[in-house]
Parts: structure tokens; C-alpha cells; sequence
């Protein structure tokens, strides 16, 4: 028991034992995804997330230690979101043909998500500071924790936010969609990306070639959008 003991010491303090962790939870989690016919009340970010925290809580681990471990993982994010590019430019011609539709849709949803999450907020009776928080929650991670520290927000908390608002979306929206009676690829994934950014995106892909692509567009678009339209709205209401 005491070498047992040890040994989870020695691991527990090793960054490569908290990457293979995070790569194990996300294998299991797609497997569950997979087994349950691709539910996406069973998205794979989510169960990895559950997985993970699971594990730190019951070794004790901070965030601090596991994330040594992580930050190899989260240093492909960038290249992971620039390969992107590679379904957008199959469906070119889809995008130049329906730029207008666009940006349309791109700023009519950016200011949706902006104006409901402050509603939401102010009328809970949120204080400013989470409403600074939580006014960019559909942006990218970097660019909405960035907007929130400027407005005097909580990063980390914005970050919770992107991520709840990432998983939400990709696990409600195909079945909103449905229910709404969206059928066009083009138009779903611009609706998922614009929502809930990376992570819709990602289920987008899984889906569709053509909506992966569009989720793609709608999610680089919104975070410019986000960064343009909340600092003046938030001028406006405050």
C-alpha cells in the first residue's frame, strides 16, 4: 500500500501523467459519444471535462500542477484553429456566394448573444463586474477574456462562461435547429459557430464538411464582431 502510495505521488507530480490524463478522458469520452450514436447530450468535451476534474478532485491536485501537464494540449489550439482554413477554402465558393447572407446573420446573432447574456445578467441583478464577465461569452476564449478585463470582468470567469456557452451550444443547438426546421448546412453552422465558437465548431465538423466550414467562418467573424460591438454597447448602457 505504502509503494502503491508512492508510486500516485510520483505520478501525480509529473506533467506527462496529467497530459496522458486529459488525452485518456477525451478517448473515453468520444467512445461513450460514439457508442450512444453520436447524442449530442454526450458530447465529448464534456464527459473529458467531468472525467478530468473528477480525477483532480479525488487526488487533491490543483489546477497549477495539472495544467504543467495540459499546456501541450492547449498549445495545439492554436494550430488547431487555423487548420480551419482547410474546409473554408473547399466551400469557397459557397461563402463568396452569400456574403451579404452573412453578414447579416454574423452581426444580427453577435448582437443577440451580447444583448441576451447582459439581459439575463442585469436582471438578475447581476453587479457590473459579471456583467463584464459574461456580455463576450461567445467569442473565442482569448478574445472574450480579453474584452472582459477590459471592461473591469473577471477573465476567469468569462473563460467558464465560453466554455459552458461552447458546450450548450453544441449539445442544444442541432436539436434547436431541428426544431426551428433549419435545414441548410450553410445556415446551421453559421448559427453553431456564431453561438458557441470552437467547441460547436468542432461538432459541427463531425456533421458536415459544409457546416464545419461555415461554424469556422461564423467563429473568427464573431470574435471580430465581439470585440467591435460589446465595448460600444457596453458605453451605451453603462
Amino acid at each position: 500500500m505504502h509503494s502503491l502510495q508512492e508510486t500516485w505521488v510520483y505520478l501525480n507530480s509529473s506533467p506527462l501523467f496529467h497530459l496522458t490524463l486529459t488525452m485518456v478522458a477525451f478517448q473515453v469520452a468520444s467512445w461513450v459519444f460514439e457508442k450512444g450514436g453520436r447524442n449530442p447530450l454526450l458530447n465529448p468535451v464534456l464527459g473529458a471535462v467531468i472525467l478530468v476534474v473528477s480525477v483532480l478532485l479525488l487526488s487533491g491536485t490543483d489546477y497549477g500542477t495539472y495544467f504543467e501537464g495540459a499546456q501541450f494540449v492547449h498549445f495545439l489550439l492554436g494550430p488547431a484553429t487555423v487548420s480551419l482554413a482547410v474546409p473554408l477554402y473547399r466551400q469557397w465558393h459557397k461563402v463568396r456566394g452569400s456574403a451579404l447572407a452573412i453578414g447579416a446573420s454574423l452581426l444580427t446573432g453577435s448582437l443577440v448573444a451580447i444583448l441576451s447574456a447582459v439581459g439575463t445578467a442585469w436582471l438578475a441583478g447581476g453587479s457590473e463586474t459579471l456583467i463584464a464577465s459574461i456580455a463576450p461569452k461567445s467569442a473565442t476564449a482569448p478574445v472574450a477574456m480579453a474584452i472582459s478585463e477590459d471592461l473591469g470582468g473577471l477573465p476567469s470567469l468569462t473563460a467558464v462562461l465560453v466554455i459552458v456557452s461552447g458546450i450548450l451550444g453544441a449539445m442544444f443547438g442541432p436539436m434547436l435547429l431541428n426544431l426551428i426546421g433549419v435545414k441548410d448546412w450553410s445556415a446551421r453552422g453559421l448559427a453553431i459557430g456564431t453561438a458557441s465558437h470552437g467547441i460547436g465548431t468542432a461538432r459541427a465538423l463531425q456533421v458536415n464538411e459544409t457546416a464545419g466550414a461555415f461554424s469556422g467562418l461564423a467563429m473568427g467573424l464573431n470574435a471580430i464582431a465581439t470585440a467591435v460591438l460589446v465595448p460600444i454597447l457596453w458605453r451605451l448602457l453603462f
